[in-house]
């Protein structure tokens, strides 16, 4: 890293750009070199979690706290417009539409990427079925089976919003030049041996599990996605 950190800062001066070390933060998952990672002489941070482009990495290598944290701001974006789901004058499908561009989207932002497990899926659910409870004026002791909730609301479950979301985004991303870091890491296999213990979830083991109950392959996939007029893409 130190090497790479190096090479990153000379190319970046040889066109005029420099890197600052204030903003710069270091973040270590599974590395044996506790060595810190300097820049010209000056020691770059060492954190345990930092936020790119809206979304939480941490040194667990989950999505856990990034769950969290878009569960709050989605509870923030639905307080922000109780002005909106106490409206007489607003149909509820209306308001349902609100709640899907203004706080659903809030909610599952970056979910593509999301190591989803049971755990995160039903709290994500739970805060989509409470909230749109509070849309039609259901409280307790009043109650709606899910179904129900879901039919009037003409929602799809968290987990298979989910999944439509990640596929839609591997479709985009498989349509990528073959140089494309973002298509690349979708195979990556990381160098390196993990530690002792029941091995974690990942990305790319939901895509593969998914993968298996479709009965297809990366190959069949990228043929598909590169057929975008034929209709049997995402």
């Amino acid at each position: 890293m130190q090497m790479k950190t190096a090479s990153v800062a000379t190319v970046s001066a040889s066109v005029g750009l420099s890197i600052h070390k204030g903003k710069t933060k270091v973040l270590k998952f599974k590395a044996e070199s506790s060595n810190p990672i300097t820049l010209d002489g000056e020691t770059l941070e060492d954190v345990e979690s930092f936020t790119y482009l809206g979304s939480i990495v941490d040194v667990q290598g989950g999505s856990d706290a990034d769950v969290k944290a878009r569960i709050g701001k989605a509870r923030a974006a639905f307080l922000q417009l109780k002005n909106i789901w106490n409206s007489k004058q607003l149909s509820t499908n209306i308001k349902v539409i609100i709640f899907n561009t203004n706080v659903k989207a809030v909610l599952l932002y970056g979910a593509e990427t999301w190591r989803t497990n049971t755990t995160i899926i039903k709290k994500v659910q739970v805060f989509i079925n409470n909230y749109l409870r509070k849309i039609l004026n259901i409280h307790l002791p009043d109650t709606i089976s899910i179904s129900l909730l879901w039919e009037r609301t003409n929602q799809l479950s968290a987990e298979e919003e989910i999944r439509k979301r990640r596929w839609k985004w591997i479709g985009r991303t498989l349509r990528k030049s073959s140089n494309c870091i973002t298509r690349q890491a979708l195979t990556w296999n990381p160098e390196g041996k993990r530690k002792r213990g029941r091995s974690k979830n990942t990305s790319c083991r939901i895509i593969e599990a998914d993968m298996k109950r479709m009965n297809s392959n990366w190959k069949e996939l990228e043929r598909i996605a590169q057929d975008r007029l034929s209709g049997e893409c995402w």
